[in-house]
């Protein structure tokens, strides 16, 4: 195994987050029938690497901007595993484009 696989590899076991977790016990049956389905691993890594790439650090508007094509709860529902993961902190507040006030966020260091 070369060194970049083992970094993957390494990423791919703290990125994910358990299907139980994302439901709650008075959702609907279809609602426990589809966690299993959400890829949040490949989720978390995607919100993780976006929020990345802004070194100063980002607002939830500028991911959502970078993913038109995924849902908007698909992308803001990462924030909190990457949060209690420490893989992201908040760093402040910051008017949104509808002039609200989001969460900015960067990844650890």
């Amino acid at each position: 195994m070369n060194y970049i696989n083992g970094i993957k590899e390494s990423m791919e076991r703290f990125f994910g987050t358990a299907p139980f977790k994302l439901v709650r016990t008075q959702d609907p049956a279809t609602s426990h029938q589809a966690a299993p389905a959400v890829d949040t691993t490949k989720l978390e890594q995607l919100v993780y690497e976006a929020i990345k790439s802004f070194p100063d650090g980002c607002i939830s508007d500028e991911i959502l901007e970078k993913y038109p094509n995924y849902p908007y709860s698909s992308i803001t529902a990462r924030y909190r595993a990457l949060l209690d993961k420490g893989f992201i902190e908040v760093s402040g507040v910051r008017r949104g484009k509808f002039g609200r006030n989001q969460r900015v966020m960067r990844a650890s260091k």
